[in-house]
């Protein structure tokens, strides 16, 4: 084990630059999946349903193109030594889709207005991708060590946490700023877009380190960093002459980036449970995440308590991340990541209430499932690269950019599903949609939907997960022993 040395540590720089990659992602998967179904409803006049149907194509499509993504950015890192590219490209182009989302006329109309709506999502989920892809790679292939990568990823997390309450609570705020719905949310795509681009392009820093880092750790043992950087260098020399002579290695035909993807769950069993694990889990809080406006407006009666809702849920969770890395630490990932579940489950199930006596307690069980979902977010993200490692010491040559793909594909697909969930919860309950300047009063059935899809649905699912996460089987021995 003293060869391993090297992999014991990271340079604070690169954990500083993984981890505000995260003010980019966290951005990015709260402020839609808080405002845009209510956006299409509330705003455009588009129905509960549709609104549903365009939210989950743009996360159908990630299904398409992740694991393209991840056999690019896996080519990459053969051909040219990181995972730069790609994810330069993102953080470059989804400020830009990202406003166009948010800046349709309501005077187009419904219809016009989805179809705007739905391709311009659609372009920013293709740029978000294309950094989030490499981004959930790189754990891997920083460390080797099972605790530095609870750390690096815990670091992430504080970090997300911190953008959750930035964009949930900061977001609707810009949206008023203007005191008209159409303008304010134009105001709210081009800043939120902006500070999303910039927190992602920062991030690419990181993907340097990996460069170095990952052939160092395994053939330097305890050589200088300039030792290492050399044969570093001669490493990605090797690689490339290797690439010249199998190019099949990394085809990057859609049919074999599928078959890659589909050959990643089929060979790894700890995979396979912590993806599902995760995809349902993402799915309990993305329909807790759409539902939050809803519960806002409609059964506490104020649109603005949203951002009381993510003050009570993300507080806590800044302060949690590094207890639940010490407990992982000393129980392991696994077993505490099961705890969390459990608690978020049980603080969910606790806001039905809220259907008999809403008011201002029902921010008590949401600040417990915030301390909750800290070690839900931290965890399974730091067991991942395990995976991918595991992988490539049973199956030799690993490929991290197609466990990446297929796990962002999981990952938006499971919030995209949390979104549709709730807008047929809406349409069946008969909620009324309006635009922008227009008033409604929703029928007693779709406030109880509401409540219902922010506290008993989420929990059942949570419940759900616990059965994939007990067929996780990786511990702390396969990774380091």
């Amino acid at each position: 084990m003293g060869t391993d040395a090297p992999a014991r540590s990271l340079p604070r720089r690169t954990v500083a630059q993984y981890a505000v990659g995260s003010i980019g992602t966290g951005g990015f998967g709260t402020l839609p999946g808080l405002v845009l179904t209510y956006y299409l409803t509330d705003s455009l006049g588009v129905t509960a349903l549709l609104a549903g149907v365009i939210v989950t194509a743009s996360k159908v499509w990630d299904v398409v193109i992740d694991p393209v993504i991840g056999a690019l950015t896996d080519r990459d890192r053969a051909r040219h030594g990181d995972r730069r590219r790609l994810m330069v490209i993102g953080a470059l182009a989804l400020p830009v889709f990202f406003a166009l989302t948010f800046a349709v006329p309501p005077s187009l109309g419904p219809a016009v207005g989805a179809i705007w709506v739905l391709v311009a999502f659609l372009l920013t989920a293709t740029a978000f991708s294309l950094f989030q892809v490499p981004y959930i790679a790189l754990p891997a292939e920083l460390t080797d060590s099972y605790d530095t990568r609870t750390t690096l990823l815990t670091w992430r997390v504080v970090v997300l946490t911190f953008a959750i309450l930035l964009f949930g609570a900061g977001g609707p705020m810009l949206r008023g700023l203007t005191g008209d719905p159409t303008t304010g949310y134009l105001v709210m795509g081009i800043v939120a877009g902006v500070v999303i681009g910039i927190g992602l392009l920062v991030a690419t820093g990181s993907a340097r380190h990996a460069a170095i880092q990952r052939p160092a750790m395994s053939a330097a043992g305890n050589a200088t960093a300039a030792e290492a950087e050399l044969i570093a260098d001669e490493l990605d020399r090797t690689r490339l002459r290797d690439l010249e002579t199998a190019p099949s290695a990394f085809d990057t035909g859609v049919g074999a980036n599928f078959r890659a993807a589909l050959d990643a769950l089929r060979r790894s069993q700890p995979f396979r449970a912590l993806l599902g694990t995760f995809v349902l889990q993402a799915l309990a809080t993305g329909l807790m995440l759409a539902g939050a406006q809803y519960l806002a407006t409609w059964v506490l009666r104020s649109e603005g308590a949203v951002t009381l809702l993510f003050v009570a849920l993300i507080a806590p969770a800044l302060l949690a991340a590094p207890g639940w890395e010490w407990l992982a630490r000393r129980h392991g990932k696994e077993r505490i990541f099961a705890a969390a579940s459990v608690l978020y489950a049980v603080a969910a199930l606790a806001t039905l209430g809220a259907v008999w006596s809403p008011g201002a307690w029902i921010y008590v069980p949401v600040g417990v499932a915030g301390i909750a979902y800290a070690g839900m977010q931290s965890l399974p993200m730091a067991m991942l690269p395990d995976v991918i490692a595991h992988d490539a010491a049973c199956n030799g040559k690993g490929r991290a950019g197609a466990f990446g793909g297929v796990w962002t594909a999981g990952e938006t697909t499971g919030f995209a599903l949390g979104a549709t969930a709730l807008s047929i919860v809406l349409a069946a309950t008969g909620y009324v949609s309006t635009v922008a300047t227009a008033t409604a009063t929703q029928p007693a059935a779709a406030v109880v939907g509401i409540t219902v899809s922010f506290s008993v649905i989420p929990a059942a699912l949570i419940a759900l997960s616990l059965i994939t996460l007990s067929r996780y089987r990786l511990r702390r021995a396969d990774i380091d022993g």
